[in-house]
């Protein structure tokens, strides 16, 4: 299984992005997408999560109301719509899968807010 994370950027406090995360192989086994993030000298962190079948979507209480995931399971393609960024959402943000019990992890790809 490889992930493979794209949509990451530079943007002024404010603006929105959308990050993109999609899954190769088979999607036989797969129970979910989330993302994390890891700022510099942090911890990594949960922000959102999704169920691959169903409609149960979870998120930080850092990021509700700003970000929305959602997914398309024809691409096996996990999405983070970030709106209303704040320079603390700064960090490196991650994707993970969890596929037959296992976790994927993708690389990550960078978000940067500016104030």
């Amino acid at each position: 299984v490889q992930l493979q994370a794209s949509g990451g950027g530079s943007v002024l406090a404010g603006a929105s992005l959308r990050l993109s995360c999609a899954a190769t192989g088979s999607p036989a086994g797969l129970a979910g997408m989330a993302w994390f993030r890891q700022a510099p000298g942090k911890d990594r962190e949960f922000v959102s999560a999704i169920t691959w079948f169903g409609l149960s979507t979870y998120y930080a209480d850092s990021v509700k109301g700003r970000f929305a995931i959602s997914r398309d399971n024809a691409k096996n393609t996990v999405y983070l719509q970030m709106n209303n960024l704040k320079p603390e959402d700064t960090a490196v943000y991650y994707c993970k899968i969890v596929k037959f019990a296992k976790d994927y992890w993708g690389k990550g790809t960078q978000v940067t807010v500016s104030s």
